[in-house]
């Protein structure tokens, strides 16, 4: 018989744990204490944070912070007293025998809580396996996300278009387009919709052959150049996650080619995605049909060009969640998982091209939970 799991413990803020968002369902901006009792949830609030929490409704106990840190205290009148403390007075009152933690769990709060008795396991994998598979509403929030995702791309391609090429130049309003004023409109008119979008990507020429390079400087007529967004939802928590690649100007013969490629894998991938496949076969198919075009991946001295990356990730309240899609990990694709699907190809001199979108695993083909044109050459 399978022995029972200990129940989850956290001490995280919303912001930087997303298995903290989760458990909780209401953000809380400072770490606190939250656990698992039975088939309830707990947690501890100071009187800053009590009255929001109690009004959300997500927690079956909600206890005040105060009131615990003084009965460590009374317990413990020489000992300084962190939320440790406060967690095993805790435990002990709702019988919690103890818990299972995430390996970021903080080392501190770990090591005291060991010291004072509690039985720790780390949890084997993630914290919460169960947000691997998500719910109708979860998909809805990263459609949600991924409406974002296009009024971002949307503004982007907007200035793109109204950009004048001059030579090698692209000139808006006057002056020398940068990858920051494209950055800029997008993410103000994410934020207008609702989202938050930090990070995003505008790289263009062999800046973009660096697939997490954020894009510096002016942009250049006729370059490639990778739109990466992946914004969050206020409201919600959840991310979207759409990449495009476009090219103000006329695009040579090989740029047409290379996105081209990178097109057709992306569909083979996607053709291929359905649930009780192995991601690793997914990621072989984007490989497959770059291998059969020509495209080789190769290491340098500067780094690697070619296919060097994974073909996707999962989705949901991180940004970075499981499965991944590549070739090292074995995973079996369960249904209701939101991964993406990004294959790219990175040539310096050439360029890089990566195209992007969300999708949902089903039994048959997947839930599309993007949805922005494909056209890129922006003439």
């Amino acid at each position: 018989m399978a022995r029972t799991p200990l129940p989850p413990l956290l001490y995280a803020d919303t912001a930087a744990s997303s298995d903290q968002l989760y458990f909780s369902g209401v953000e809380v901006h400072d770490p606190f204490i939250a656990f698992g009792v039975g088939r309830r949830k707990l947690t501890a609030q100071s009187a800053l944070e009590f009255g929001r929490v109690k009004k959300a409704g997500t927690f079956d106990i909600l206890v005040p912070l105060e009131k615990w840190r003084a009965r460590a205290e009374a317990r413990w009148p020489r000992r300084k007293i962190t939320p440790a403390e406060i967690i095993a007075v805790l435990a002990q009152a709702y019988g919690a025998k103890g818990f299972r933690v995430a390996d970021d769990f903080p080392a501190a709060v770990f090591l005291r809580l060991k010291s004072l008795g509690i039985r720790l396991e780390l949890a084997d994998g993630p914290l919460f396996p169960e947000r691997e598979v998500k719910s109708a509403a979860e998909a809805a929030a990263i459609r949600e996300g991924n409406r974002l995702s296009a009024i971002g791309l949307a503004a982007a391609e907007k200035i793109l278009r109204a950009a004048k090429p001059r030579g090698r130049k692209l000139l808006h309003g006057g002056r020398l387009l940068t990858s920051e004023d494209v950055k800029f409109a997008v993410e103000t008119a994410i934020l207008r919709a609702g989202g938050l979008s930090l990070n995003t990507i505008v790289a263009g020429g062999d800046q973009a052959c660096d697939p997490h390079d954020r894009g510096t400087g002016p942009l250049r007529a006729h370059d490639l150049i990778v739109v990466d967004i992946f914004p969050r939802v206020v409201k919600t928590g959840y991310f979207g996650d759409m990449t495009r690649t476009f090219l103000r100007g006329r695009a040579s013969e090989a740029q047409r080619r290379l996105v081209a490629t990178v097109r057709a894998a992306q569909q083979a991938a996607l053709h291929r995605i359905r649930t009780g496949v192995d991601g690793r076969e997914v990621h072989l198919e984007v490989t497959n049909v770059f291998a059969a075009a020509g495209y080789k991946t190769t290491r340098t001295k500067t780094g690697a060009v070619g296919f060097f990356h994974g073909t996707g990730h999962g989705l949901g309240l991180a940004i970075h969640e499981p499965p991944r899609l590549n070739a090292i990990f074995p995973v079996s694709l369960k249904k209701g998982t939101t991964v993406t699907v990004e294959p790219g190809l990175y040539y310096p001199g050439l360029g890089g091209c990566r195209i992007e979108d969300v999708v949902q695993v089903t039994d048959r083909a997947p839930r599309m939970l993007s949805n922005y044109p494909y056209e890129w050459e922006l003439r």
